[in-house]
């Protein structure tokens, strides 16, 4: 049915006729003929009302316009695209309770080669918790318990028992799963699958590519297992882990979801472009980047990202000297209000402790400098919800964030010593104290205009007068 009539003025004809035509297809499909779901802006089909009473609500206060499947009122869900022919393998009494969920099963089903797993998880999207249940499916009310398990940070043993209670509250027959480990078994199916990497404990390789296979470092030497007592056990501990979540597929859920596609394209489509920094598409950076490559630029999809990287104690006050550090990654395409979002910042490695990797860090990083460098020179076939349209998906890596310690481990500069500053570089004005034997920099007011009134001041400052010129950051063929 067209639907463009929601977003018209409710005081044209356009709008009444569509109010009309949407009551008549409520009414037809209707089993109880005295009460429907009432979906304006204020009920959301969170209430049944009497028809009447429904018409004059879409007519006094609007269509709730992210209604666009009226799921609520007979309309059936129908996948796009090359999911039709598994119309044939559903049953038809499921009830399509919630759109979001199916599309969650959609998304992973794209990365999933196992029909048998996405018929499984797609009957969990469709079922109801409960038989009569209309608001959660099973699958949906694992994913929003389990959210909130990692926001409040619960532990394993408490949501177990949690859902334990749920279920002994629920009615007869209900589908929640009685502990973590059975939740797990069905969110894994979604395809949010991660790699553990064996590493080296001294950081000196991973055991990834041509030392998959190897049991001692080929550097250092040391045993890539932990020694175990009990000789029986067949299952060997690694010393070290590196946790990878790799970013290409989560990248291409992202656009699997009609609202973010459409919002990875706000840079592009949406954004006031008047000359003040609101945003990292008005920096020299990002217009460089078009400048120099075209192409790249031309398509507004592709990602432009930056990656955050720092040590943190998991531990709290039992220990101050474990270290891991988490690499992030933010996507930049996103409004301002949504980038730095916690559901937008991506998580895509893990550097267990107890020690920092310090300079050694680059190692860590080969399966995301991989994973990236392919984003950039080859790209991926991405799925264009929003558009309905298949892509070659590109992304830019256009900066780090860190403290000036990690901005020495990622970039290899120096942040220690005489020469400590990386904008003055060799030109650093550095001064070793004699009595607290620590280095001092000044040379500050060289960064003031050449009339500033500071520069010939002696007594105020190191009794000296500045009349040198601020240096100039290094280039990028310098560095």
């Amino acid at each position: 049915m067209d639907k463009s009539w929601m977003s018209k003025n409710r005081m044209s004809d356009e709008y009444k006729a569509g109010v009309e035509a949407f009551m008549q297809f409520a009414t037809q499909n209707l089993t109880n003929e005295e009460l429907i779901s009432c979906p304006c802006s204020a009920c959301g089909n969170l209430t049944s009302k009497k028809v009447e009473l429904v018409r004059l609500h879409l007519l006094s206060r609007g269509m709730d316009l992210t209604y666009t499947k009226w799921i609520w009122h007979g309309e059936r869900f129908a996948p796009s695209g090359s999911m039709n022919y598994l119309d044939q393998m559903r049953n038809d009494d499921h009830n399509f309770l919630s759109e979001e969920p199916i599309d969650m099963v959609h998304a992973a089903y794209e990365e999933n080669d196992n029909p048998g797993e996405f018929i499984k998880l797609l009957d969990d999207a469709e079922k109801g918790l409960y038989p009569g249940c209309v608001k959660y499916t099973k699958l949906s009310a694992i994913v929003k318990l389990y959210n909130l398990k990692a926001k409040h940070n619960w532990s394993d043993k408490s949501f177990t028992d949690l859902l334990s209670l749920l279920g002994d509250m629920l009615p007869a027959y209900n589908v929640l799963p009685s502990s973590l480990y059975e939740a797990k078994k069905t969110l894994g199916t979604l395809g949010m699958e991660y790699e553990k990497i064996h590493a080296c404990p001294n950081d000196c390789v991973l055991y990834r590519k041509e030392y998959v296979d190897y049991s001692n470092c080929p550097t250092c030497g040391v045993a890539r297992w932990k020694e175990s007592k009990n000789t029986s056990l067949k299952k060997r501990v690694p010393e070290k882990v590196l946790w990878y979540f790799p970013p290409i597929s989560r990248f291409q859920r992202m656009f699997r979801s009609k609202h973010i596609a459409k919002d990875l394209a706000w840079h592009a489509d949406e954004r006031v472009q008047d000359n003040y920094l609101r945003h990292p598409a008005d920096s020299p950076s990002w217009r460089k980047v078009d400048l120099k490559w075209p192409e790249f630029g031309n398509e507004k999809r592709n990602l432009r990202l930056a990656l955050s990287a720092d040590g943190i104690n998991p531990h709290k006050l039992m220990t101050s000297s474990y270290s891991c550090w988490p690499i992030l990654l933010v996507t930049y395409n996103l409004p301002p209000w949504m980038c730095f979002k916690r559901k937008f910042i991506m998580l895509t490695m893990l550097i267990a402790g107890p020690k920092q990797p310090e300079n050694d860090i680059d190692v860590y990083l080969a399966p995301l400098v991989d994973d990236l460098a392919h984003l950039w020179s080859v790209g991926v076939r991405t799925y264009d919800a929003y558009r309905d349209e298949t892509f070659l998906l590109k992304a830019v890596l256009l900066w780090t964030i860190n403290d000036l310690p990690a901005y020495g481990n990622l970039a290899g500069c120096k942040v220690k010593g005489y020469h400590a500053c990386p904008i003055c570089g060799e030109d650093t004005y550095e001064k070793r104290l004699k009595c607290s034997r620590k280095i001092s920099f000044t040379g500050h007011r060289r960064f003031l205009r050449e009339s500033h009134p500071y520069r010939r001041q002696k007594k105020a400052f190191d009794g000296t007068q500045e009349f040198n010129k601020a240096p100039k950051p290094a280039s990028g063929a310098d560095i």
